[in-house]
């Protein structure tokens, strides 16, 4: 006989023991293996958490790089005020690149989790607050190749660590871009003008905070906060697991 609907549901019921089980018989078989280092027993072990590259404050008031003060980066402090601001937990190198690497391109997806934390950190130590988080889509094309978009894993991750809902539809790529690799600035703000649509009202006077993996330049950042503005939003926090290590004008918007 089936146990009852409410076992099967309630948090430590059968079916929850039961995944678990499975969980832990895969795990047997197949051992997590660290995505920074490769070592077996965890999919992110206490050694590439300690050798992690964080980002240390102060940042850029817009784009998050790193200044010698509280304030702008020469490059954003002769643009125009922005509602849309990056914020960044650590450098593109080490063990969270082949981390990142591990989940987008080797399919590892439950290195979403650790990759989470390293975001959640960052979140409480800059008293990060929204209402909702948005990841950053692909364009239904690439995420069928893919067979994940690894930026709505994270979302997902992050939200159950912060407590925020997460909207994974609201937002769309509309318009299927060329990779953004080997691209310069400029060429990347061009190459994703356009590419974002935001459904009318779904943000309506809400504080966004959009998720990614990885910052570079922030060009995909920017034409996505600018969709959300349009779609509503009053402010838009664009937080991303990690940037690359930039000159002065490599992050700017």
């Amino acid at each position: 006989m089936a146990p009852p609907a409410e076992e099967r549901a309630r948090p430590g019921g059968l079916e929850e023991r039961l995944l678990a089980l499975g969980r832990a018989f895969l795990d047997l078989l197949f051992p997590p293996r660290c995505g920074g280092c490769g070592a077996v027993g965890s999919w992110f072990c206490a050694r590439c958490w300690d050798a992690l590259p964080w980002i240390v404050p102060p940042v850029c008031g817009r784009c998050g790089t790193p200044i010698p003060r509280a304030g702008f980066c020469p490059a954003c402090a002769a643009l125009p005020p922005s509602p849309v601001h990056i914020r960044s937990a650590t450098y593109f190198e080490g063990p969270v690149r082949e981390a990142v690497h591990r989940l987008k391109y080797a399919g590892q997806r439950p290195l979403a989790g650790p990759l989470a934390l390293v975001l959640y950190q960052m979140w409480c130590q800059q008293g990060l607050q929204a209402e909702v988080l948005v990841p950053i889509p692909l364009h239904p094309d690439r995420e069928r190749e893919r067979g994940f978009n690894q930026a709505a894993l994270l979302a997902r991750e992050l939200g159950r660590l912060a407590g925020v809902p997460v909207d994974g539809v609201s937002l769309r790529k509309v318009r299927a871009t060329p990779p953004q690799v080997g691209l310069s600035r400029e060429e990347r703000r061009k190459n994703v003008a356009g590419a974002f649509q935001c459904a009318e009202g779904a943000v309506q006077g809400k504080r966004v905070a959009l998720v990614d993996d990885v910052c570079t330049t922030g060009a995909t950042l920017y034409a996505a906060g600018q969709a959300l503005l349009e779609g509503g939003a009053t402010e838009v926090w664009a937080v991303t697991v990690a940037r690359a290590r930039p000159g002065w004008d490599g992050l700017s918007l």
